[in-house]
C-alpha cells in the first residue's frame, strides 16, 4: 500500500528523512519496498483554463484548444487527450518547460496547427500512473498559478503490509505504529463517535457473514468535483478523483482504514437487509459487469434488489452520480472469510474487500461513519441526519494475554527489564489489566487480533526494543539424522549420482495434472482445484516426463535422456509411493561401438543399461501394456518394481521411438543400498579365458549366465559378453542359430593363481553348459 508522509506527518512526528522512516518500519517487519518523491515543482506549468475546443483541420485525433493562462493573453493548444470539456482547469506546461521524464517544451507546429505549449496528464507531472487523459483539477484552482502550489512536494512509501496486520492498512494505523515504534506521541485520533442509535431502518439475516451493519441519511448534497486538498491527497496514493461524495468515501477509508458506502437514497426501496443472495442472482456492479451469485454471497438488499455485494462493491443502479440529492452512508464489519471467499468465487478484488478480508477494527466503523458525515458537511454543504440505524452486534474484543517477564527475556535472548516491557506493551495500546513482578495480563486492543498468544507479545517487545541490539550467538545444534534425510541421501547416491554419471539429465515436474491428462489415467481428483490445468494427483511420473520431451524437442534437442525421483499416487486411495521414471529418446550420443558402425537411435538396451546402474539384479521380462509397442516388466531379484518399454506412436508426437521406464523404488532402494559395501583394491592379478559357442536362437542371455554363475565358482571374478553373431539359415553347414563369445575373469584374493588352477575350474564350466543347455562349443 502507499502512503504519504506529509498524509502521516499530520498524526505524529516521523523521523527526519523518509529513509529512516522506511529503515524504522523495515527492522520492525513492516517492508518499505520503495521510496518515491512526488509533486509538481516545475518551472513554467501554470493552472490553465479551456476556453474554446475545437477539432484539428488536418487529424481526426486531434482537438486545437484556446486556454487562459492567467497572462491575459489567450494561447492556442493542440491537444490529443478527450477527457475533458470546456470550462476545466488543467496544467498547461508553456514553452521553455522541463517535464519530469527530460522532455522540454517548445512552440511548434502540429499537422500545421502551431501549438504554444502542451496541456499534462498526470503521469507526465509525476503525479500518478494515468496516461489515458489530462489532469482535470479543481474548480477552485486559480488560473495562473504555478502547479506545484497545488501539488506541493510529498514522499510516497510503498509498504508491504503481511496479511495479519490489517490495522497497517490506513494512515493512522501506520502513524500509530510509528509512535510505537519511536516512542512519540500521536498527535490526533479520531474522536469517539457521539450520535444517537436507532435500531430500526436496517435488519440483518446474514448475521454470520456481516454482524454490524450502520446507515447514516444524509440529504440535500451537492454532488460535485472535490476540493484540491483532498483530490490531491487520495490522488498522491493512486485514487482516481470521481466526486466529492465518493472521494470523502475514500479519503476516510485511506485515513482511518474502514470502508464505507454511499447510496443514492432515491433510488433504494424500502428498508436495508443485508442477506445472502439467491442462487443464480445477476448484480450490476459499479465496474460495469454483471455478475451471477450464489448463496455464499453476501448481499446489501433493498425490497426488491440486491443493491450492494457485501464488503466488495456497490451497484450501478444505486451509485452516487452528480444528480443525486440524498444519500445514506454504509459503515459495517464483514466476516474475513466470508469477504475472501466472494471476491475468490466472482474474481473481484477491490480496496474495500481488500481490507475486510484481513480485518477492520470494530471501534472504527462508527468513527468513520461519523468523519466522512463531517467532511460531507463541510464539503457537499448539508447537515447528515441526528442519528444513525444500527443492526447486529460488533464483534467481541479479543481475549486477554498473560506473559512471563522471565520467558520473554528468554526467548528474546537478553534480559529486558518488566518495566521496560510494559512500556513496550503500552505504547502500541494494550492495557495491563493484572500483574505481579513475574508477569503480567494484557487487554488486547480491539485492531490487533492476531495479538493471540504470549510469543505474540514478546514479538511486540522485540520489535520495538529493537532487534538489532541483540547479540549475535551461536545457537546451532547438531540434529539427530532423520528417515527423511536418510530417504534423500540414499536418492542422491544410489540414484542421481550414478544416474546423472551415465548422461542422464534430472527434471522435476509437477504432481498436478490437467483434466485432459486425467481422462485417460484414473487419477486422484481435487475437491478445489486452482485451474484446469492442475486438478488430480498424477498416479505416474512418464506424463510429466513426455512434456518435458516435447519441450526440448521444440527447443531443437537432438537426443533427451531424462530421469525424475518424485512421488506417485496411487488410486483410488491416493497412497503415496516413491518412483524413478527414465526416459530416453533420440539418436546416441557418442561414436559408434561394435554394435554398429554407424549412429543408432536409442533402444530398449540402453534403457535397461540406465535400469542396470540403479537398480540390483534387473532383469526384464516380456510384459502386456496398451500404451506400448515393446513392453516389458521390470524386475529385480525376479521380483516385479516397475514397467516400461517403448511407446506407441500414438500417445507422443514425437519422430522416432521414444523409450520409458517407471519403477516403485520402495521396492529395492533400501535393499539395494545396504548390500553396497566397500572392498580394497585386488593385490594379485587376473587370469581370461574366453569360450565361443553355437546357441539355439531362442536360448536367452541370460540362461547362460546362471549356469555359468551357478553353482557359483569362487575362483570367477566375472563374466562379460563381448561377441554375438547371428547365424542365417542355411547360410552354414552347421545349421542355424547364432554364436556367443564371452570373457570369463578368474582371481584369488590371497594368492596368484596357477595355470592349472584356471584350467580346472574353466572346465568345469564348459562341460556344465555342453550337459545342461545343450550348446556346441568353437574349439
Amino acid at each position: 500500500m502507499k502512503f504519504s508522509v506529509n498524509w502521516l506527518r499530520e498524526f505524529v512526528d516521523l523521523p527526519k528523512s523518509p529513509e529512516d522512516i522506511a529503515e524504522l518500519l523495515t527492522r520492525a517487519g513492516i517492508e518499505t519496498k520503495n521510496v518515491e518523491t512526488r509533486g509538481a515543482n516545475f518551472d513554467k506549468v501554470v493552472v490553465s483554463q479551456i476556453t474554446a475546443s475545437s477539432r484539428h483541420p488536418n487529424a481526426d485525433r486531434l482537438t486545437v484548444c484556446e486556454v487562459d493562462d492567467g497572462s491575459g493573453t489567450k494561447r492556442q493548444i493542440v491537444c490529443g487527450a478527450t477527457n475533458y470539456k470546456v470550462g476545466d482547469k488543467v496544467p498547461l506546461a508553456l514553452p521553455g518547460a522541463k517535464l519530469r521524464n527530460g522532455t522540454e517544451i517548445r512552440k511548434s507546429k502540429l499537422r500545421g496547427v502551431e501549438s504554444e505549449g502542451m496541456l499534462c496528464s498526470p503521469i507526465e507531472l509525476g503525479l500518478g500512473e494515468d496516461a489515458s487523459g489530462l489532469l482535470i483539477l479543481s474548480p477552485d484552482a486559480k488560473v495562473g498559478a504555478p502547479i506545484a502550489d497545488l501539488f506541493p512536494a510529498d514522499t510516497i512509501l510503498d509498504v508491504e503490509i503481511t496479511p495479519n496486520r490489517g490495522d497497517l492498512l490506513s494512515h493512522f494505523g501506520l502513524a500509530r505504529e510509528i509512535a510505537a515504534l519511536s516512542g512519540n506521541k500521536l498527535e490526533t485520533t479520531p474522536p469517539e463517535a457521539n450520535i444517537e442509535i436507532n435500531g430500526s431502518g436496517v435488519t440483518i439475516a446474514a448475521t454470520r457473514e456481516c454482524p454490524f451493519f450502520s446507515l447514516r441519511r444524509i440529504d440535500n448534497v451537492r454532488v460535485g468535483p472535490s476540493p484540491q486538498w483532498l483530490r490531491a491527497k487520495i490522488e498522491s496514493v493512486g485514487i482516481r478523483s470521481i466526486n466529492n461524495i465518493v472521494d470523502i468515501s475514500n479519503f476516510v477509508m485511506l485515513e482511518l482504514g474502514q470502508p464505507t458506502h454511499a447510496f443514492d437514497a432515491n433510488k433504494l426501496k424500502g428498508g436495508i437487509n443485508v442477506r445472502l443472495a439467491r442462487d443464480g442472482e445477476k448484480f450490476l456492479a459499479l465496474d460495469g459487469k454483471t455478475y451471477s451469485l450464489n448463496r455464499d454471497t453476501c448481499v446489501v438488499a433493498d425490497q426488491e434488489r440486491a443493491v450492494g455485494i457485501g464488503g466488495v462493491m456497490g451497484g450501478e443502479e444505486t451509485g452516487v452520480t452528480n444528480s443525486t440529492k440524498n444519500i445514506l452512508l454504509e459503515a459495517a464489519y464483514f466476516r474475513p472469510a466470508s469477504i475472501r471467499r466472494t471476491a475468490r468465487d466472482l474474481n473481484l478484488q477491490s480496496d474495500a474487500s481488500y481490507r475486510f478480508e484481513r480485518g477492520v477494527d470494530p471501534e472504527m466503523i462508527l468513527r468513520a461513519s461519523q468523519r466522512a458525515a463531517g467532511l460531507m458537511l463541510e464539503i457537499a454543504g448539508r447537515t447528515p441526519a441526528k442519528e444513525i440505524h444500527v443492526a447486529g452486534e460488533l464483534p467481541a474484543d479479543p481475549a486477554e494475554v498473560s506473559l512471563s517477564y522471565e520467558k520473554c527475556s528468554r526467548v528474546i535472548g537478553v534480559a529486558i527489564e518488566p518495566k521496560t516491557v510494559d512500556e513496550i506493551l503500552t505504547r502500541f495500546g494494550l492495557r495491563k489489566t493484572a500483574g505481579t513482578s513475574k508477569s503480567a495480563t494484557w487487554k488486547i486492543p480491539s485492531y490487533r487480533r492476531d495479538l493471540r498468544r504470549d510469543v505474540d507479545l514478546i514479538e511486540e517487545v522485540l520489535r520495538a526494543y529493537g532487534i538489532e541490539k541483540i547479540p549475535g550467538k551461536t545457537r546451532g545444534r547438531f540434529m539427530p539424522t532423520s528417515a527423511a534425510d536418510r530417504s534423500h541421501d540414499v536418492e542422491t547416491l544410489f540414484l542421481r549420482d550414478r544416474l546423472t554419471g551415465s548422461g542422464l539429465s534430472e527434471v522435476r515436474t509437477s504432481k498436478l495434472i490437467s483434466r485432459s491428462a486425467m481422462a485417460s489415467d484414473k487419477a486422484v481428483e481435487l475437491r478445489n482445484p486452482l485451474s484446469e490445468d492442475h486438478v488430480a494427483l498424477r498416479s505416474n511420473l512418464i506424463s510429466g516426463l513426455l512434456d518435458v520431451l516435447e519441450r526440448n524437442i521444440r527447443a531443437g534437442a537432438e537426443n533427451v535422456s531424462i530421469f525424475e525421483i518424485g512421488r506417485a499416487f496411487i488410486p483410488p486411495s491416493g497412497k503415496e509411493e516413491r518412483h524413478l521414471g527414465i526416459l530416453l529418446w533420440g539418436n546416441v550420443a557418442s561414436a559408434p561401438n561394435w554394435r554398429s558402425q554407424a549412429r543408432r537411435s536409442l533402444d530398449l538396451f540402453d534403457l535397461k543399461g540406465a535400469l542396470e546402474s540403479v537398480v540390483p539384479n534387473v532383469s526384464l521380462r516380456p510384459g502386456k501394456f496398451p500404451d506400448f509397442a515393446l513392453a516389458v516388466d521390470i524386475c529385480s531379484a525376479d521380483a516385479p518394481i516397475g514397467f516400461g518399454g517403448q511407446l506407441v506412436a500414438s500417445k507422443t508426437s514425437t519422430p522416432g521411438p521414444v523409450l520409458v521406464a517407471e519403477v516403485n523404488t520402495d521396492l529395492f532402494l533400501d535393499r539395494g543400498a545396504s548390500t553396497k559395501k566397500f572392498r580394497e583394491l585386488d593385490r594379485y592379478p587376473a587370469i581370461t579365458r574366453d569360450i565361443a559357442m553355437i546357441v539355439p536362437e531362442k536360448l536367452t542371455h541370460a540362461e547362460i549366465l546362471r549356469v555359468i554363475e551357478n553353482p557359483s565358482e569362487p575362483l570367477l571374478e566375472s563374466v562379460e559378453l563381448f561377441d554375438l553373431f547371428d547365424r542365417k539359415e542355411g547360410a552354414s553347414p552347421t545349421g542355424s542359430g547364432k554364436s556367443l563369445a564371452y570373457r570369463l575373469t578368474y582371481r584369488a584374493k590371497n594368492r596368484t593363481l596357477t595355470n592349472e588352477e584356471v584350467t580346472a575350474a574353466h572346465a568345469k564350466i564348459r562341460e556344465r553348459l555342453k550337459r545342461e543347455l545343450g550348446v556346441t562349443l568353437r574349439e
